[in-house]
């Protein structure tokens, strides 16, 4: 059976994780080296997550309590909990399906007197041209934050010039993964230099740590092989429990305990090690198949099923996603021929804050509804891909939207 999604880290990448962890590492130079490839500026700061980047920038702009801060409608919640966290107002900002952008129309109704600052998302692989949403920030005074999570391709974007910090995350299932890690692109210095003055204060991160992280990962690799992969699944019923509820588990973050303390640790020199050997080493041949593979699939398939972030300026395909009319029947037809295909997802919808129910992200939460996340990766052979769409063909087809009217079925 062909596993949902292959962890982008080499077996190599991971036993250098395990050496390093038992070496002593000068961890400063190497951060300085891995921002030094984002911004020769000085403007990058490697951080143990987004998450923790975020929270960083935050507590240094110490915005009023109330402020609000317009959201991509689909992100991860951490991402909205951190802005609550530092008593500001998450809203939501709908997306449209096609280009996985936020809508225009709906950010200008969204903004209000209190809103600092707009948040937008690269979703699925997907960047959308920034330059409109910069155009807006600039004329309202507004900080524009990019969240590139799932749309580092390498060398050739480090973020919009126009943003005011732009975040890169390198954890287990990101593209040039490394198990964990973030780097924060800034441009004002008078926010950098107290933030990292603010970094270095916070405690490192245990390299025994990481290296647990790297063998659970090692593990996760090794039964995500079609070989083995269907023995786990079987062994998953055996137990009671299902693949989405072990592999869900096993990749969350920071699952149990204090969020707060976990996100506030300096990166440890084996997991920046890691990072610098991915990103400072970064060879763009993987991205490049796994772009073409997902092109043909959208070729293959036709108009049976709609793909998010379609008609987006530049897709990678991160992951591959159809947004179908019954996910249930799709996932089933594809898992009983070996296609662990699932819709349990990471995004989320962000709901409006009280009173403002009228921003209610009704075509983010009918697309995340209906999306299938399929196996399609570099890895897959071209065989394999061509049985994927025709499974697809027979299992979408009888259910399938028009084109243009993606994300939309149930949305007047």
């Amino acid at each position: 059976m062909y596993a949902r999604k292959r962890l982008d880290i080499g077996w190599i990448d991971l036993a250098s994780g395990l050496v390093n962890a038992g070496l002593p590492r000068d961890r400063a130079a190497i951060a300085q080296r891995i921002e030094q490839w984002f911004s020769p500026e000085g403007r990058a700061l490697c951080t143990l997550s987004i998450r923790s980047g975020l929270e960083l920038y935050l507590e240094q702009l110490a915005l009023p309590k109330g402020s609000e801060v317009l959201m991509s409608a689909m992100t991860i919640p951490d991402m909205w909990k951190v802005v609550e966290h530092h008593g500001l107002v998450p809203v939501p900002v709908d997306v449209d399906a096609r280009t996985l952008a936020p809508k225009m129309d709906v950010l200008l109704r969204a903004a209000s007197s209190k809103t600092r600052a707009l948040l937008v998302a690269h979703l699925y692989g997907t960047r959308f041209d920034l330059a409109p949403y910069a155009r807006v920030c600039k004329e309202r005074g507004w900080l524009l934050l990019e969240d590139c999570a799932q749309a580092f391709t390498g060398p050739d974007y480090k973020g919009h010039p126009a943003a005011d910090v732009a975040m890169f995350s390198f954890g287990p299932i990101k593209t040039s993964a490394a198990l964990a890690g973030g780097v924060l692109v800034v441009r004002d210095a008078q926010v950098m230099t107290p933030m990292r003055a603010a970094h270095a204060a916070w405690p490192v991160q245990g390299s025994g740590l990481y290296a647990k992280r790297v063998l659970k990962y090692a593990g996760l690799k090794a039964v995500t092989t079609p070989v083995l992969y269907g023995g786990f699944v079987k062994w998953c019923e055996l137990k009671g429990t299902t693949q989405d509820a072990v592999i869900q588990s096993t990749v969350r973050g920071f699952a149990g305990g204090d969020f707060w303390q976990k996100i506030r640790h300096q990166p440890s020199a084996p997991l920046l090690s890691v990072i610098e050997r991915r990103v400072c080493g970064f060879d763009g041949a993987r991205v490049a198949r796994r772009t073409a593979i997902g092109r043909r699939l959208v070729e293959r398939i036709g108009a049976v099923a709609s793909v998010p972030g379609i008609d987006a300026p530049f897709h990678s395909y991160w992951v591959f996603t159809l947004l179908v009319d019954d996910p249930a029947r799709v996932v089933a037809h594809l898992r009983a021929h070996g296609y662990d295909a699932t819709t349990v997802a990471t995004l989320s919808a962000l709901a409006p804050p009280p009173g403002r129910e009228a921003l209610e992200p009704r075509e983010a939460r009918a697309a995340l509804a209906r999306t299938v996340y399929l196996p399609v990766y570099p890895e897959l052979p071209e065989r394999k891909l061509e049985e994927l769409a025709q499974l697809l063909r027979e299992s979408a087809s009888s259910t399938a939207v028009a084109p243009r009217d993606i994300g939309l079925a149930g949305i007047h």
